[in-house]
């Protein structure tokens, strides 16, 4: 069966693009999933590891001042934050990587990031979490998950369902 959200036949160049946003959305989730064992391994998810790695941000980077008080809140409550960074990168890239619920998940990956690269702002390279970012808007707005995954098969019984 052809996973795909139109019982009409669909322009080879629409094809095309949708199989390019299905692989992105796949590299994205990809990337989530690499990053959350990374992370695990670096011990970032316990409050420790997690407040270090905040409290490197708030003295190094450029974020606004507000900001900083924001990341200040998180590092404080690294036992809670912690955990729920690990669930958020984890339930995001597998999510994406199967394409279940991609549109909410992607704008949540949009969100998520741009807060991570805000929060980086001047530490590292500007386009190493800015091209994610941007990725995830695309998918947000090309509904990336109607190809290659759970999605294209749900959109086929309901189509005009804003979550795919």
């Amino acid at each position: 069966m052809e996973l795909n959200a139109s019982p009409t036949p669909i322009d080879p160049r629409q094809m095309s693009a949708a199989n390019g946003l299905a692989l992105v959305r796949v590299t994205i989730g990809a990337m989530f999933v690499w990053v959350f064992f990374e992370n695990m391994g670096k011990g970032l998810y316990t409050p420790g590891g997690y407040a270090g790695l905040i409290h490197y941000y708030i003295k190094s980077s450029h974020s606004p001042d507000a900001w900083k008080a924001v990341m200040g809140l998180a590092a404080n409550h690294a036992a809670i934050a912690a955990p729920m960074q690990a669930m958020t990168e984890i339930a995001l890239g597998i999510l994406l990587v199967i394409g279940l619920l991609t549109r909410p998940a992607a704008l949540v990956a949009f969100l998520f990031l741009s807060s991570l690269w805000i929060s980086e702002f001047g530490t590292s390279w500007i386009w190493e979490l800015l091209v994610p970012v941007l990725a995830s808007l695309g998918l947000v707005i090309g509904h990336a998950g109607r190809r290659w995954g759970v999605d294209a098969w749900l959109s086929q019984r309901w189509p005009s369902s804003p979550w795919w």
